[in-house]
């Protein structure tokens, strides 16, 4: 790739040339404030926070415009603060941004945005179109229109990752939301529930159910595993509360699946904490299942197999493997058939 040299405050960079201004300044460690661009998503320049100042008087949306050589850029002075200082305030006359009861509260790059450009909320004249909440996603997305800030992420994710396009934007001027498709509520839509938009959106617009209510973002205690479904493999990062209980699943973009998740891997995680858990392995007698040590069960198992084998043959018997299984597990399964049992009636549940 050809190389370009330029200037980000006062520092000498090197990039790729055809990137952006701001994807040069996020690599090289230079914070950009900016709300519509995010990495997995095509750039739209919307919000208008990632403004740099070029060469001394030039105002552009760093996320849309391409780095050339020999530019001067500012990513902030007392004149770009002003303005993105004006646009936050825009942006929270706009909606129903109450930072004390909001569903994202410490979640909310909007919030984080606030705080740092000390923006106070507006004390009269919103929200200007009140949107009524939408709760009828009995899984796992809560939507409320009022905290939307137009960004167009939600819009994107579904649309250029998801490939379901449910969301769009409808409405026109002032009247401009983000709505489901022909106009449904989210419950009722062809919403597949990846949850995708809410992971991308930086406002409380769109919150993941499971875990309001249950632990403020600074207090829950990140995990990272392979989902438990299918053979993807997909990494995920879970987060528990102070209690011990799991209530968000967050795609893990250095995973196979790049911070992408189904419906199975975002909201498939309550069967962890049920209270019909089976945690140890349950023997029949007398018609009642009671709990029994591993060797115990096993060793059940074991002589069942052998007098089964021995009665019937070994092609009698047949395993089922699982997508839900590592392919160690699977190989020993297939090869404890074929070595130990005597039979190929091996199967898989992947083409179910």
């Amino acid at each position: 790739m050809e190389k370009i040299q330029f200037t980000i405050d006062g520092r000498m960079v090197t990039a790729e040339k055809g990137k952006t201004i701001l994807e040069i300044a996020l690599e090289n460690g230079i914070d950009v404030p900016h709300l519509c661009y995010h990495p997995k998503v095509s750039k739209t320049g919307a919000c208008r926070l990632c403004i740099v100042k070029i060469n001394g008087q030039m105002v552009k949306t760093s996320c849309t415009e391409p780095a050339i050589n020999g530019i001067d850029v500012v990513t902030e002075d007392e004149e770009i603060a002003e303005l993105r200082k004006g646009i936050l305030e825009f942006l929270l006359s706009e909606g129903d941004h109450n930072c004390l009861y909001c569903d994202a509260n410490g979640d909310c790059e909007l919030q984080s945005l606030c705080f740092k450009y000390n923006v106070e909320m507006p004390q009269s004249g919103y929200p200007k179109n009140y949107r009524e909440k939408d709760d009828s996603s009995s899984l796992g997305l809560k939507i409320d229109g009022n905290k939307c800030i137009l960004c167009g992420r939600c819009v994107k994710a579904c649309g250029e990752i998801q490939l379901n396009r449910v969301w769009d934007f409808g409405g026109r001027g002032s009247h401009a939301h983000v709505v489901s498709d022909l106009w449904r509520h989210i419950g009722d839509s062809n919403c597949v529930l990846c949850g995708q938009c809410a992971q991308l959106c930086p406002t409380g617009a769109i919150t993941l159910k499971p875990v309001l209510g249950k632990g403020l973002s600074w207090e829950l205690k990140k995990e990272t595993s392979i989902c438990t479904y299918c053979g993807v493999g997909c990494k995920i990062d879970f987060y528990t509360n102070k209690e011990g209980k799991l209530v968000k699943a967050i795609g893990n973009d250095t995973g196979p699946n790049k911070g992408h998740l189904c419906v199975k891997g975002r909201f498939g995680f309550d069967f962890v904490q049920s209270d019909k858990r089976l945690k140890k392995p349950l023997i029949k007698r007398n018609g009642k299942f009671e709990e029994a040590s591993w060797d115990e069960a096993l060793d059940l198992v074991a002589n069942k197999l052998k007098d089964i084998k021995s009665q019937y043959g070994p092609d009698s018997i047949m395993a089922f493997s699982s997508a839900k299984c590592t392919n160690e597990e699977n190989y020993i399964l297939q090869k404890f058939m074929r070595a130990v049992i005597g039979t190929n009636n091996v199967d898989h549940c992947a083409r179910l």
